[in-house]
C-alpha cells in the first residue's frame, strides 16, 4: 500500500501545482482579438495563432478573432475605438504596417489614442517573382528598375506599410528615386499572393511566414531575403550579399481600447506575457519563423514613437501621399496640372458651336444607332476595366479611346486607331514620366 499511497501522495502535489500555476495566469471567461486586415495576412495569422495559445495555455477560456480589413488597418483601429472603448477583454494586432497606414492616409485616429500593450513579434521580408518569371536574381530586377523604374511593378500589402517601405529602400540603396517605384497594394495577404503567383506583377513583397508554403512548393523563387544574415533552411540570399545595403524587419503588437483602468491595462499585460512565456507560443514562433521581440510597458510605447518618426522620414522619402502628416496637401505638379486642366475645359464648355456637326451622331440618339453607340462605350468601359492591369495602360486606353470615338462618328475608323493610339501613349508617358503617377505599364513595360 505504501508504494501506492506515495503515488497517489505525488499526484495531489502536482494537481496542487498545476492548479496553483493556473491560478496566478489572468484568466478570461472571454476575449476577442480583432485582426484589422482581410483573412490570409500576417495581422490575421498573429490572431489566430494567439486565439490557439491563449485557450492552450489557460489564459482564456474561449476566444474569438474578427477581421475588420481596410486602409493598412487604420479601419479597424478606428473601429476599435469607438466599439471597444473601456472594454478591458480586447486586444487589437497592430504593428509597423498601420504606422505606414497612419501616416500616409492621415489618419485621424493614430497608436497614440489606443492603450499600449506589448510588442509580440518581428519578421524578415522577401522578394520573390513567379517560378516562370524571366528574372532569375535580384541583379536582373535592378538592373531593369534603374533603365525603366516604372516597368517594374512591385506588388504587396496596403500603402504605406513595411513591403512598400522596403521597396523604396531597395530602390533607394540602387540609386534609383524611391518615388518612382511603381507600386501596386492588395488589401489582403490572399490578393496579394494571387497576384504574385499569377504573375499580375512583377515582383512580390512579403514576410516570409506568408509565402512559406508557396516558397516550398515551387511557385514562387526567393530573389532576396532582408535579414542581416542568411537564415537556415531557407536558400536564399540577402539583400546585403548582393549590393543592397538594406537590413529591414517588420513587427507585430497589440494594444488595448482607450479608457480603460489601470488594473485592467495590467492585466491584459500580464495575459500576453503569460502567453509569449508559454510553450505553445514558442512553438509557434519556430514553426512560422518569427523572431521574438516581445517587449512591454513605457518602453514599447516609446518604441511606437520612436518607430512613427522613422516611416514618416521613409514615406516622406518614397513621395506616398500623406507623408507630409496630417494638415498637409498633395504638393507637386499633379494638382497643378489637374486644376489647369479643369479650367481649359471650363472655359471650352462655355464656347458653344453655332450649329451641331451634321455627320456625327449624337450620343443618346434613338432607334439602333442610338443603341449601338451606348453598347460600344459600355464595351469600352468594360474592356478597360478587365484589361488594364494585365495588358497595361496603353492598350487598354487605345481600346477605350477607339471604341469611344467609333460610338459617336464610324466614318474614319484607321485614323480613330491612330489617334486613340497616340493620345494613349503621350496619356501615359505624361502621368507616368512628368507627373510621377504610377500606371500599370502591363506587356508595354519593356518598351515605355
Amino acid at each position: 500500500m505504501r508504494p501506492v499511497l506515495r503515488i497517489l501522495a505525488l499526484l495531489t502535489f502536482q494537481a496542487l501545482v498545476g492548479v496553483a500555476a493556473a491560478g496566478a495566469q489572468p484568466i478570461y471567461q472571454q476575449l476577442r482579438i480583432v485582426a484589422p486586415a482581410a483573412p490570409g495576412g500576417g495581422w490575421d495569422q498573429t490572431a489566430r495563432v494567439m486565439q490557439q495559445v491563449l485557450q492552450q495555455s489557460g489564459v482564456a477560456r474561449a476566444t474569438s478573432v474578427e477581421n475588420v480589413p481596410g486602409a493598412a488597418g487604420t479601419i479597424g483601429l478606428a473601429r476599435f475605438m469607438g466599439a471597444e472603448r473601456g472594454n478591458p477583454d480586447a486586444l487589437l494586432v497592430s504593428g509597423l504596417i498601420m504606422l505606414g497606414g497612419i501616416v500616409t492616409h492621415r489618419s485621424p485616429v493614430t497608436l497614440r489614442d489606443v492603450t499600449p500593450i506589448a510588442r509580440l513579434t518581428g519578421e524578415y521580408e522577401v522578394i520573390v517573382v513567379p517560378s516562370t518569371s524571366p528574372f532569375r536574381t535580384l541583379q536582373d530586377v535592378i538592373a531593369r528598375l534603374r533603365e525603366r523604374p516604372a516597368s517594374i511593378s512591385w506588388g504587396g500589402g496596403s500603402a504605406g506599410g513595411s513591403d512598400q517601405i522596403l521597396a523604396g529602400l531597395v530602390a533607394d540603396a540602387a540609386g534609383v528615386d524611391p518615388s518612382r517605384i511603381n507600386y501596386i497594394a492588395f488589401s489582403g495577404g490572399g490578393e496579394s499572393l494571387s497576384a504574385i503567383v499569377g504573375g499580375q506583377v512583377s515582383v512580390g513583397v512579403n514576410g516570409l511566414a506568408e509565402l512559406a508554403a508557396q516558397i516550398d512548393a515551387g511557385t514562387i523563387r526567393v530573389l532576396a531575403i532582408s535579414s542581416g544574415e542568411r537564415l537556415p533552411g531557407l536558400d536564399a540570399p540577402t539583400l546585403r550579399e548582393q549590393g543592397i545595403d538594406v537590413v529591414f524587419e517588420n513587427w507585430r503588437s497589440v494594444v488595448a481600447p482607450p479608457g480603460i483602468t489601470p488594473a485592467d491595462r495590467d492585466r491584459l499585460a500580464g495575459a500576453v506575457e503569460a502567453m509569449v512565456r508559454s510553450t505553445a507560443w514558442r512553438d509557434a514562433l519556430g514553426r512560422y519563423r518569427w523572431l521574438d521581440r516581445y517587449l512591454a510597458g513605457d518602453a514599447f510605447a516609446a518604441f511606437v514613437a520612436a518607430e512613427e518618426a522613422r516611416v514618416r522620414t521613409v514615406l516622406r522619402k518614397l513621395g506616398t501621399e500623406g507623408a507630409g502628416g496630417e494638415g498637409t496637401v498633395p504638393t507637386g505638379r499633379y494638382p497643378i496640372f489637374v486644376l489647369v486642366g479643369l479650367a481649359v475645359f471650363a472655359l471650352a464648355a462655355l464656347v458653344r458651336p453655332r450649329r451641331p456637326p451634321s455627320r456625327l451622331r449624337r450620343f443618346g440618339e434613338t432607334g439602333r444607332e442610338g443603341v449601338r453607340s451606348i453598347v460600344l462605350l459600355a464595351a469600352g468601359a468594360a474592356l478597360y476595366l478587365i484589361s488594364a492591369e494585365r495588358a497595361g495602360f496603353v492598350i487598354a486606353s487605345t481600346v477605350l479611346f477607339w471604341l469611344t470615338a467609333r460610338a459617336f462618328d464610324d466614318r474614319h475608323p484607321l485614323r480613330d486607331a491612330v489617334a486613340a493610339a497616340g493620345i494613349a501613349t503621350a496619356s501615359y508617358l505624361l502621368f507616368a514620366r512628368v507627373l510621377d503617377v504610377s500606371l500599370p505599364a502591363g506587356i508595354m513595360a519593356g518598351w515605355l
